[in-house]
Order: structure tokens, then C-alpha cells, then sequence
């Protein structure tokens, strides 16, 4: 009976401060993002072991359960039908050796994947195994793994699969090269130790359990990734893409043990708050769907601390300057669409006349534009608006080719006079797409909470807008 009490005063405790679905008050917190994915409570980072399977995705990411702050590193765990609405569940990995120290010997980050053929020899029952690798900070490269869609979780006992070594090595991600039959592994690494060095390895594997390190990249930083796409949706000129953790890239070439570069580095995301992105692995349909944390956003008197970006779809675009990753928000964010306004071919001149979209407010918009330029010297946006105070400004500057907002900014051309624009607006973030996705900036704010007008503007000359649509979006957390 005493230790019967002793559990349930724990299960208490753990419980304790944990929002109440049932509260109408439940995600509904100030800077609460209604559309990106926040944690109930506590301290949230890197998206890890994203992976499709048996109609769901799974997100996992970094996750103090303790607090605010970062530190003692276990995976956090969500499943999503539609990447739109999440269900939480509990915990998945949690740190190796019963270590209760603030980083040695967590979970930090790693990928996950569908063992479809039984390859490890893991599987029990019907369902495929399911596979996270992840790295326990100061003990290497590590496997857990899971026979019921990923409810309940098992630690490999001959781990780790790559022993420790001082060369700082972490972040897994793996993926199935078809061409030469292997399992791959894309690893952060600092070899030798030296800063100079640092970047991304790539290891090969047969059977999953065992790996062997086969050619070494610099100059990229975390959380790697590495992918083929068609370039120009064309799948007879397939690329390959490597990505380091604040989203940089490089496309090239890869033979299933050596990526060769073929472009310089790029910039995938100009904004003040993208890292550690990672795309989902088994996506149906073929499609190739990214996340990341919004490292360095702020949530002041929140009982949750970190955000993720909108899931993007990925593509590979010819440009002036070669092929560049481009992205686009999936489709998705349409099923949200509350209170709408399309206006076409509207010729604008300065002056509040000029606001087509004065009938939108609130905290969670979605626009989506086609404007000519024509005489204009620069226009924009102003989100979330207030009567005594500015807003956050858009501005996209026509002799400088240059969209800004919050301090990022990217060159970005017209076509043919066209800028094209999407924005993602929500409590805490503002994420802008440019001519499909070619520039993206994504960043964190906190607006005042009853500031929510919408102004369109424009300055100097004449903007021709071919179409704007606008719309208030619903919350993906409302109880149903």
C-alpha cells in the first residue's frame, strides 16, 4: 500500500501544471501559436525523428520536462494526420544510464525510420518496426526502437551502434540509397577535435546495426540532412542536396558514399528565427516535407518556451545562380481558412484608400499575393496593427529588389514586374514566401495582444495588385 501511494503522489506530480484539455482557456494563451506546434508546457528545440507511418506523422523534438530552459534532453512526442492538428503523447526517449546530470548522457537529437523489410531483425508482431536513432550526448550513436506505431519505445541492448569519440559527433539522420543497396547516415562531426573541420560525415550500412565511415564534408554546423530531388520537377535530372542545421545548403551529387558538391553554399531561410530543420522520412506521395525550430523566439510569462515553423514542402528550381532549394507551405493550411476577401486587378495609389485588406484581422492570417510593381517605390504589409501602436512592417523595396521585415531580408526579383508573396501570420511568428518559396524569411515576434489590423500600403507611384487573398485562420487547437 506504501508503494502503491508513492506512485500515485508521483503520477500526481508529473501531471501537475499540465493544461487542461477541457479548460476553454486551453491553448488560447497570449503569444500561444494557433497553427504552429508548441509543446503543452515547458522547454521545446530541435524537430527530431520525423517519419510517416500508417497514416500518421510523427514529430519528435528536443524536450526538458523539468522546465523552461534547455537541458536534460529527452524526445517529446506528437502524431499529426494532416501536419495541421497534433495529438500529443508521452515521452519517447528519455537520457541513457539513469543520467539525471543536465546534458551528459541525454537524448539529444536524431532521426527516425520505417524498417520495412525486418532488416535489423527487431520486429515483433505485425507492424513494421519503427527505428529512432539519436544521439546520447558523450555515449555515442544510439537505437531505440518500436513494434506498436510508435507508442512505447525499447533501447537497442548492443548500443551504442558508433562508439563514442571525441570528434563531437551527433544529430543521425538516415535514409535507404536504392542505387547502391545501403543504409545511409549523415552525422555532425568535429574530427580530430578541430573547429576547422567540422561538418558533415556520411557513414554506410548494410543491416542497420552496424556502420562504417566513408567520407567526411566541412563547413556545415548540427542537425544535417541530405536528400535527392528532381530539379525543375523534372525526375530524369535528379539532385542532391546537403543541409546543415540553420538551413544552409549545398546541391550536388551524391554515389551513396560521397556527396560532391556542386554549387556554393546557400541560404534556404533569411529570417531571425530558423534551425535544425529535418524532413520527413516515408512521406507518402512522394512529396518531401520540412520542419524546423524557430531558435531564439520569445514567449514572455508562457508556461511553454519554443516553437516550430509551418511544415513546407520542398522543391529544386532552376535560378540565375543555379538550382536553389525553394519551399512552399503545405497545402494544408487551406482547411483553416475562416473569414476570407479576394480583391483582382486593383490599382493602388498612395493612401488609406489603398488598404484592400482592412476587412482581415486578428492573430492568425493567411495572405497569398500577385502585385506588379509598376511605379511604385517600395510596398507591404503592416501585421498585427494597433490604434496607438505601429505594427510589424513588410516592405518590399522596388530600386533595391530588397524584402525586409524584422531585420531579415533578401534580394528577390521580380518577374516580369511580379513579386509573389505568401505569409503565414500567427500569435508569436511571421513566415513570408517569395515567388513560391525561391526567398523565405521566418521569425519570431511578439505583437501587443490587442493589436490585430491588417494594412496594405505602398509608397510613391502606383502598385497594380493582379489578386490578394487574405483570410482569418481558425485554431488547429480549439476542443471539438
Amino acid at each position: 500500500m506504501k508503494y502503491l501511494l508513492l506512485i500515485l503522489i508521483a503520477l500526481n506530480c508529473s501531471f501537475m501544471n499540465v493544461p487542461n484539455k477541457s479548460d476553454k482557456k486551453y491553448y488560447e494563451e497570449k503569444y500561444r501559436p494557433q497553427y504552429h506546434f508548441t509543446p503543452e508546457k515547458n522547454w521545446m528545440n530541435d524537430p527530431n525523428g520525423l517519419v510517416w507511418y500508417g497514416g500518421e506523422y510523427h514529430l519528435f523534438y528536443q524536450y526538458n520536462p523539468n522546465g523552461k530552459e534547455w537541458g536534460f534532453m529527452h524526445w517529446g512526442h506528437a502524431v499529426s494526420k494532416d501536419l495541421i492538428h497534433w495529438e500529443h503523447l508521452p515521452i519517447a526517449i528519455t537520457p541513457d544510464e539513469d543520467s539525471k546530470d543536465k546534458s551528459h548522457a541525454t537524448a539529444f537529437s536524431g532521426c527516425a525510420i520505417v524498417d520495412e523489410n525486418n532488416t535489423t531483425g527487431l520486429q515483433q508482431g505485425s507492424e513494421k518496426t519503427l527505428l529512432i536513432y539519436y544521439t546520447s550526448f558523450e555515449c555515442g550513436q544510439r537505437l531505440a526502437y518500436s513494434n506498436d506505431k510508435g507508442r512505447t519505445w525499447q533501447k537497442y541492448t548492443k548500443n551504442p551502434v558508433i562508439p563514442f569519440a571525441k570528434d563531437d559527433a551527433r544529430d543521425p539522420k538516415v535514409f535507404f540509397h536504392r542505387p547502391s543497396g545501403s543504409w545511409v547516415m549523415v552525422l555532425y562531426r568535429k574530427p580530430e577535435g578541430v573547429a576547422a573541420k567540422q561538418g558533415i560525415s556520411i557513414f554506410t550500412s548494410k543491416d542497420l546495426l552496424n556502420w562504417e565511415l566513408q567520407s567526411h564534408n566541412p563547413g556545415f554546423f548540427e542537425c544535417p540532412d541530405l536528400f535527392e530531388l528532381p530539379l525543375d520537377g523534372d525526375k530524369s535530372k535528379p539532385k542532391w542536396v546537403m543541409v546543415g542545421g540553420s538551413g544552409d545548403y549545398r546541391v550536388g551529387s551524391f554515389d551513396g558514399k560521397t556527396f560532391t558538391p556542386e554549387t556554393a553554399m546557400k541560404v534556404l531561410d533569411h529570417g531571425k528565427n530558423f534551425y535544425a530543420t529535418q524532413t520527413w522520412a516515408n512521406q507518402p506521395e512522394g512529396k518531401l516535407i520540412q520542419l524546423a525550430w524557430m531558435k531564439g523566439g520569445e514567449f514572455p510569462d508562457m508556461p511553454f518556451n519554443g516553437q516550430m515553423t509551418f511544415p513546407c514542402e520542398l522543391s529544386l528550381r532552376t535560378a540565375k545562380s543555379g538550382p536553389i532549394l525553394c519551399k512552399k507551405p503545405v497545402d494544408a493550411i487551406s482547411t483553416l481558412h475562416d473569414k476570407g476577401m479576394t480583391k483582382k486587378m486593383k490599382n493602388i495609389i498612395p493612401g488609406l484608400k489603398g488598404n484592400l485588406v482592412s476587412s482581415i484581422s486578428g492573430d492568425a492570417i493567411h495572405i497569398k499575393a500577385k502585385i506588379n510593381v509598376s511605379s511604385s517605390d517600395g510596398f507591404g504589409f503592416i501585421i498585427r496593427n494597433g490604434k496607438k501602436e505601429m505594427g510589424t512592417e513588410i516592405r518590399y523595396d522596388v530600386a533595391k529588389k530588397m524584402l525586409e521585415c524584422m531585420g531579415g531580408r533578401a534580394t528577390v526579383e521580380t518577374k516580369n514586374g511580379i513579386l509573389q508573396l505568401e505569409i503565414l501570420v500567427d500569435r508569436a511568428s511571421i513566415e513570408i514566401f517569395a515567388n513560391e518559396g525561391e526567398a523565405v524569411l521566418s521569425s519570431c515576434f511578439f505583437p501587443g495582444e490587442n493589436d490585430k489590423e491588417l494594412t496594405f500600403w505602398i509608397q510613391g507611384g502606383e502598385v497594380m495588385v493582379e489578386e490578394m487573398e487574405a483570410y482569418e485562420l481558425k485554431s488547429a487547437w480549439k476542443v471539438k
